[in-house]
């Protein structure tokens, strides 16, 4: 069971966007920081005594971001540092993780798309200890490699396996089982890619599209969690792209998906206002895929766009929604 905390103040709303919060896990006693978008700027917020709020307008290019619309943001925590990412209708944005230095800046191509088509960057994961990966509304996923210090950022590869705009991308940093594969990608579509990460990034499985669109994943000890428009969340073998699992979540679309790396906890939330938390399991005798549910919180009248775990074990979440003034926080009792 969980019960609400104090919440921390936000000047404007989280905008309706799937997976709009990000937090950064604490490795130590520091409080744990959080961020989420609204139109052109980010709110940055810490989590401890006076839970200190400032806003970032970000630059592109060198210039003011004017009426580019940020898409996403999200810490990456790789071995030898953390970035702070940020995606939007001109391209990819790389700062320190306190945002107040920019690191690299990526253009998106804009002549490459049809001129109907909208362009943008969304999609965020650190991958295999030194990557970042990012996906584009062409259905690419661009692999940075990143410098242990410094901004030597480059595109080290590009992986071209979908033909929708990439939704989201989740990893497991040193976790995955062997021969799994440890990054997964989603499309707007509902097909699902999982990839090993290396010096080469190879895909491992294709996990088809059933006519929905796949807007949250995440990967836990060699299972793929997703989570879809019609409210469903589907567990599949990251090795093989095996359904395993399937539940009826939510009664609407779902928009975020975290898990709990320490215990196999699932965190959902969904447009229908609800919060699951779920047990994921693997049965050591039949190696079945099992989930159970934990927990269910209701955010009145709010459709939640963004819901993570403040701590590895999924002792405590973070809760934001569309309209919604405040991130609400969660703790277990």
């Amino acid at each position: 069971m969980y019960r609400k905390d104090k919440s921390l103040p936000l000047r404007s709303s989280s905008a309706a966007l799937y997976n709009n919060l990000s937090v950064l896990r604490p490795a130590g006693p520091q409080p744990a920081r959080l961020c989420t978008v609204h139109g052109p700027g980010l709110s940055l917020l810490s989590a401890g005594p006076g839970a200190a709020l400032r806003q970032l307008q970000p630059k592109e290019g060198g210039s003011a971001l004017s009426a580019s619309l940020l898409t996403q943001a999200a810490w990456c925590a790789l071995p030898a540092r953390v970035l702070l990412v940020l995606t939007s209708q001109r391209g990819i944005q790389m700062y320190e993780a306190d945002g107040s230095i920019m690191v690299y800046w990526h253009a998106l191509d804009v002549s490459e798309h049809p001129p109907a088509q909208a362009v943008f960057a969304r999609g965020i994961a650190a991958a295999g200890g030194r990557f970042i990966c990012v996906g584009t509304s062409s259905g690419l996923v661009l692999v940075f490699d990143i410098p242990p210090k410094g901004t030597n950022v480059t595109v080290s590869q590009v992986l071209e396996q979908h033909r929708d705009a990439i939704t989201d991308i989740a990893a497991e940093l040193g976790r995955a089982p062997d021969g799994a594969g440890d990054l997964v990608t989603a499309d707007d579509a509902g097909t699902l890619c999982v990839w090993s990460t290396g010096e080469e990034f190879t895909l491992r499985s294709k996990i088809p599209a059933f006519g929905c669109t796949c807007s949250s994943v995440t990967l836990w000890n060699g299972v793929v969690a997703a989570g879809y428009g019609n409210g469903q969340i589907r567990l599949y073998e990251a090795a093989s792209g095996v359904l395993r699992a399937e539940v009826n979540a939510h009664a609407r679309w779902i928009y975020a998906l975290d898990v709990a790396p320490q215990t196999g906890k699932l965190l959902s939330g969904a447009e229908d206002s609800f919060v699951h938390v779920w047990q994921l399991s693997t049965d050591p005798d039949t190696e079945d895929i099992e989930i159970q549910h934990r927990h269910a919180e209701c955010v009145t009248d709010t459709q939640v766009c963004g819901a993570r775990f403040c701590d590895p074990q999924g002792d405590s979440f973070a809760v934001t929604g569309y309209d919604l003034s405040e991130i609400l926080r969660y703790s277990r009792v």
